[in-house]
């Protein structure tokens, strides 16, 4: 858990990403694959959703922020696989 993630524990899993990051695409295509619920911040839309994430010091994508207060930043994608089994 962060302490000082900037947004309040989701309800269903949320990531943080950007089309032209390469990870998010591989994270965006393993949820698809598993039909895991979750919704996705495309940081460069959001540029709300941006600010806060980079005031708090998170400037690597993917970001993922799992509803029991997990959050990973940028993980290698076996860990992201692991933590959606969990």
């Amino acid at each position: 858990m962060i302490d000082d993630f900037p947004f309040p524990p989701p309800t269903v899993l949320t990531v943080y990403g950007a089309d032209w990051c390469g990870d998010c695409r591989r994270a965006k295509a393993l949820l698809a694959a598993r039909a895991v619920p979750h919704v996705y911040v495309d940081l460069i839309a959001d540029l709300e959703a941006q600010r806060r994430l980079q005031a708090a010091g998170i400037l690597a994508v993917p970001v993922m922020a799992f509803p029991d207060g997990r959050v990973l930043i940028d993980p290698p994608f076996s860990e992201f696989a692991a933590a959606l089994d969990a």
